[in-house]
């Protein structure tokens, strides 16, 4: 029996079945890339194996977006249409979480993409994201958010309505069904 950040053989399997078949579908998100160098870096990286696959439990959709060619590291970024199911109606982070005073949220984004061992993306990489397809029509993403804006008790999330990448503001504490998070893996 695997261990808590571990996966069984049978996960595993599952995994890199799910990733390959997702992988060779989106080619336009990965040109020149192959499946055996991103599989022989997964095998390499065993210990983020289970984010991966926690990403891909909760609705994510993982895929390689990106390659690093100063650290050899790929990106992996949540690609699902919308916004992933298994990560809605949370707040932005504990602090937020910690204010509401009645109806919290079961966690917040910043919390569990911790717990997951991802991070939020970026506002950059939500818009790189977007030229790669067309992602959160119907929902949207909270996004790491800028110290100063979080200080005054702001957090940040994007989507896009009428073929537009927007970027929104909202109370940290505030939470909805339709919104959730974009994950992203180094390995």
């Amino acid at each position: 029996m695997a261990s808590k950040n571990e996966i069984t053989a049978e996960q595993r399997e599952a995994l890199f079945k799910a990733l390959k078949a997702r992988f060779e579908k989106n080619m336009n998100r990965h040109e020149g890339m192959e499946w055996a160098s991103v599989q022989a870096k997964l095998e390499a990286n065993a210990g983020k194996l289970w984010s991966l696959n926690e990403m891909e439990r909760t609705g994510g959709e993982p895929d390689v977006v990106h390659y690093e060619n100063k650290t050899g590291e790929y990106f992996f970024y949540d690609c699902s249409a919308e916004s992933p199911k298994g990560r809605r109606s949370l707040c932005y982070d504990q602090a937020a979480l910690e204010s509401r005073k009645e109806h919290k949220p079961a966690n917040s984004a910043v919390g569990m993409a911790s717990e997951m061992g991802i991070e939020l993306l970026t506002e950059a990489q939500y818009r790189s994201l977007q030229e790669l397809g067309n992602f959160d029509a119907k929902s949207s993403s909270w996004v790491i958010t800028p110290a100063p804006i979080r200080k005054l008790g702001g957090a940040l999330f994007c989507d896009r309505r009428y073929d537009t990448v927007f970027v929104y503001h909202n109370g940290a504490e505030s939470y909805y069904a339709a919104r959730g998070f974009r994950g992203s893996l180094r390995i």
